[in-house]
């Protein structure tokens, strides 16, 4: 939940307000002006991403509008055509237990935790409008915080001080249907966001659409009296007077499937290897690697060139300096690995049987060579 239990004032259950909204009738049983305000209980950033998707594929938006406010625990977000290798580090996060998630809509890499406030708009195709979306949440922070100076840029940021990116924004247009999200820096962890959004990997040479790096800072650190209640009254204040509604806060449990019929495999979906690596656009990597002989002390350098398709190894080669190894053992190494995830868990049971068929010099030295490939995954 967004808030800590007392602290929402007007919220009503879901299945009194919305009796059946999301079941058979759904297309009926919206309010008569059309809009409605929900906030998602789950705090998954999965099942948070599964309700968009499900909202936009089964409610009929035409002529509509529909607010949903959302936070999720710790996790990093990718827009659909990212790649991950390139924006986060894949090793720090998994360390920390922190999930990555490819969300459907474009756009650049986000770090999410409970303090982040996340804002989809939908609506149909027709009323899509990201400016006024973005006026919503800029009239509505002015209406909590009068002093704040808070603008949305030409790129659809919004800033603080005319420098602070304290929103970012992405979207995804359907035939009719459309949906325009945000995330809102509340009191996010500054050095969690900046220990996993970095490079997992050297030498990616790609067409994936990068992040624009940009200065963040959160609300609370310019105004540090300003509470979740008081944040999500202002929002929803502000978007019935901008659509001239009157639309009450309801609560939503993404993971009932009573209302969402199948939104726990759309969740399933989001969370497969298929999904949050496997449609990365394809990539090259070309980097230098740095071997030693632990024993002998010896050290030498190697080349290293990644066709990467589907987050699969398409083509790998492997040229080390000095005879350092022998080829035809390196030739092995590459044969084993093309066509294999680039994972460093599935790379390392891969590699496993051809390393421990060797012996001595040449089974330290492989094992080597392997584990510095490995790392250079993340």
């Amino acid at each position: 939940m967004f808030l800590r239990p007392g602290l929402w004032t007007g919220l009503l259950p879901v299945r009194t307000h919305l009796s059946g909204f999301f079941s058979a009738g759904i297309h009926s049983k919206l309010t008569k002006d059309g809009s409605l305000i929900f906030q998602s209980k789950s705090t998954d950033i999965h099942q948070n991403l599964a309700l968009e998707d499900w909202i936009e594929t089964n409610v009929d938006l035409t002529n509509r509008r529909l607010f949903l406010l959302w936070r999720s625990h710790a996790a990093v977000v990718i827009g659909r055509h990212q790649n991950p290798w390139a924006e986060c580090d894949l090793g720090a996060m998994w360390r920390a237990g922190v999930p990555l998630a490819r969300r459907r809509s474009g756009g650049g890499t986000v770090y999410h935790d409970m303090g982040n406030l996340n804002l989809t708009f939908f609506s149909c195709r027709k009323l899509y409008d990201r400016q006024r979306n973005l006026k919503v949440v800029t009239e509505a922070l002015r209406r909590a915080r009068p002093e704040l100076d808070v603008r949305a840029t030409e790129r659809l940021d919004i800033v603080l001080n005319g420098k602070y990116k304290i929103s970012g924004s992405a979207s995804r247009l359907s035939r009719k249907a459309s949906y325009h999200h945000c995330t809102l820096l509340h009191s996010a962890d500054g050095s969690a966001l900046q220990s996993v959004l970095r490079p997992s990997t050297p030498g990616i040479h790609s067409n994936a659409t990068p992040s624009v790096v940009s200065s963040v800072t959160n609300l609370t650190d310019h105004a540090p009296s300003l509470t979740w209640e008081e944040l999500t009254q202002a929002l929803v204040q502000q978007f019935n007077t901008e659509f001239g509604l009157s639309s009450p806060l309801s609560l939503l449990d993404p993971s009932d499937e009573s209302l969402f019929p199948g939104i726990g495999c759309m969740a399933s979906e989001l969370r497969s290897w298929d999904w949050t690596f496997g449609k990365t656009p394809k990539f090259t990597i070309e980097t230098e690697l740095s071997l030693s002989d632990d024993l002998t002390l010896e050290h030498t350098t190697a080349q290293l060139h990644i066709e990467l398709k589907n987050g699969l190894i398409s083509s790998i080669v492997i040229t080390v300096q000095d005879q350092w190894l022998q080829q035809t053992l390196i030739n092995e190494l590459c044969d084993v690995l093309t066509g294999e995830r680039f994972c460093p868990h599935r790379v390392a049971a891969a590699v496993s049987t051809l390393i421990k068929s060797e012996q001595d010099e040449t089974q330290r030295r492989l094992h080597k060579l392997s584990n510095t490939v490995i790392s250079v995954m993340g």
